[in-house]
C-alpha cells in the first residue's frame, strides 16, 4: 500500500470530498504522511473560484510535482482539466471518486475494510470477497488481504437484495479481483452471481468492479453474453492489462499475456454493440525497456479503451519488485506523459462520438453544484448540468441528448 499526502483548497464541500477520499484510502490500507516529500502519492484537491485561485493552483501543482507522483482532483480538475497539461504540470488529473484507484500503483484495490455491504446514497457497494489469487511482484496488498476467501453465491445474492430493499439503485460489485470469485473452492462463480443478482426484483443496475485478465479469460464468452442478455448489468468491465509487453508482464507475474487480454476485448467487441473497457497501465517498471514501452503504446492505440488509468511505478516495501534496480524518474515521467497524452486524445474521441446521440441514463449521485451524475447502458458517465437538473431525482431513468463533453465525462440535456 502507498503513503499518501492530501492538500485541499476551497470550500467546505471540497474539504468533505478530501475526507471521503482519505477514508477510502485508509480503508484500502494506504498510510497518510505529513509532508509531500515523504509520500508515494500526492493528492492536490483544487479550487477554481476565481482566476487568482486558478493561478495559485497551477503554481502549487508545479511545486508538488517535483516531490513525487502528483494526482490532481477537485473543481479545477473537473472544469479545466487541460490547464495542467498546458502548463507542463506532470500529474494524473482525475475526478474525486477516481483518486483511490490512481493511488494504487496498479495494485489490487482494497476500498472497504471488510466484506460488509455499504449503502452510500443510491449506490450499494457489495464486496463479493476479500483477497486475491495473484502474486504480482510489485503488489503489497496481498500481504494485507491474503488469498481469496469466497462467501457462497447465495450469501452475496442476499446481500445484494438487502441493498436494493434499502434503496440502492446501483449495485457496485467490488473486490481485490472479482474475476477469481469462487476459485478458492475450485469453481468460477462470478457469472452465476451476476445472473442471480440481475434476477432480483427491483429497478436497479449492476456494475462489475476490477477483474484481472487471467480470471476473466476462461469465462469471457459467458460474461459477454450475460451483458447482452441482462439489461440490469452495465456493459462495462475493468480489466487491468498493466503493460503491452509480455516480457514485462512475466516480470510483474501478472498471469496473463497480451494475446489473452486482446482475446477478451475481441470477444466483447463481437458480442456487444456498445460497451466500455477500462484498463490500467503501469509505466516505468524496473525491467521495462523503451521497446517494451512502445509495445504498451501500440496496445493502447490498437485497443483504444474508453477509461484508462496510467500510473508511474513506485516501489512498495517488502515486494520483490522493490529489490530491482529502478528506472530514473525522468524516464518514468516521459513515458507517463506519453501514455497520458494519448489517453486524453482517445477518451476525448470517445466522448466526441457521443455528441448528438440520445440515450437513457440512470441518475445515480449528485455532481458538483446542483448537477446530477448519471450512467448509460455502457457506463459512460453523463452529467446533467445545474440548469437542466431540475426535476431529475436520484434513481430516475431519463432520456438525454449529449450536448458537450470534457476529458472525464459527457454532458446530457433531458429531452
Amino acid at each position: 500500500m502507498a503513503r499518501y499526502y492530501i492538500e485541499t483548497y476551497g470550500c467546505t464541500a471540497n474539504r468533505g470530498e478530501s475526507r471521503a477520499i482519505e477514508r477510502r484510502l485508509r480503508d484500502g490500507g494506504h498510510r497518510p504522511v505529513d509532508a509531500p516529500e515523504a509520500a508515494d502519492a500526492i493528492v492536490l484537491n483544487t479550487c477554481t473560484v476565481v482566476e487568482t485561485t486558478e493561478n495559485n493552483m497551477l503554481r502549487r501543482a508545479m511545486e508538488l510535482q517535483d516531490a513525487g507522483d502528483l494526482i490532481v482532483t477537485g473543481c479545477m480538475a473537473l472544469a479545466q482539466e487541460t490547464a495542467f497539461a498546458e502548463s507542463d504540470v506532470e500529474a494524473a488529473v482525475v475526478g474525486w471518486d477516481e483518486v483511490p484507484e490512481a493511488v494504487s500503483n496498479g495494485e489490487c484495490p482494497t476500498v472497504t475494510p471488510d466484506t460488509e455491504p455499504i449503502l452510500d446514497g443510491a449506490i450499494g457497494i457489495l464486496p463479493l470477497a476479500r483477497g486475491c489469487m495473484s502474486d504480482c511482484s510489485y503488489c503489497i496488498t496481498k500481504h494485507a488481504t491474503g488469498r481469496i476467501d469466497s462467501p457462497n453465491v447465495a450469501t452475496n445474492v442476499e446481500r445484494a437484495r438487502d441493498l436494493i430493499d434499502a434503496g440502492a439503485h446501483e449495485i457496485r460489485i467490488t473486490g481485490q479481483d472479482t474475476g477469481v470469485y469462487g476459485l478458492d473452492q475450485g469453481e468460477r462463480w462470478l457469472p452465476e452471481l451476476l445472473r442471480e443478482i440481475c434476477a432480483i426484483e427491483g429497478d436497479f443496475r449492476v456494475r462489475l468492479g476490477m477483474a484481472n485478465p487471467w480470471g476473466i479469460h476462461p469465462v469471457r464468452e459467458e460474461m459477454a453474453k450475460l451483458m447482452a442478455d441482462c439489461p440490469e448489468l452495465y456493459n462495462f468491465i475493468h480489466i487491468p492489462v498493466q503493460s503491452g509487453s509480455d516480457d514485462v508482464l512475466e516480470d510483474m507475474r501478472r498471469q496473463h499475456t497480451v494475446k489473452e487480454f486482446c482475446e477478451i476485448v475481441d470477444t466483447f467487441d463481437r458480442v456487444l454493440d456498445e460497451w466500455t473497457l477500462a484498463t490500467d497501465f503501469v509505466v516505468g517498471f524496473p525491467t521495462e525497456s523503451e521497446a517494451d514501452h512502445q509495445q504498451s503504446v501500440e496496445l493502447l492505440e490498437t485497443v483504444r479503451p474508453e477509461t484508462i488509468n496510467v500510473t508511474r511505478f513506485s516501489k512498495r516495501p517488502g515486494t520483490d519488485a522493490a529489490e530491482m534496480k529502478g528506472l530514473g524518474g525522468t524516464i518514468k515521467k516521459e513515458r507517463s506523459r506519453d501514455l497520458s497524452e494519448r489517453k486524453e486524445r482517445i477518451v476525448g474521441d470517445v466522448h466526441e462520438a457521443l455528441l448528438g446521440s440520445t440515450r437513457e441514463v440512470l441518475a445515480v449521485e449528485p455532481g458538483t453544484g446542483d448537477s446530477i451524475q448519471a450512467y448509460d447502458d455502457a457506463y459512460h458517465r453523463i452529467v446533467v448540468p445545474d440548469d437542466a437538473a431540475a426535476g431529475v431525482d436520484i434513481g430516475d431513468r431519463v432520456e438525454v441528448e449529449i450536448t458537450d463533453h470534457n476529458t472525464f465525462y459527457a454532458f446530457g440535456e433531458p429531452v
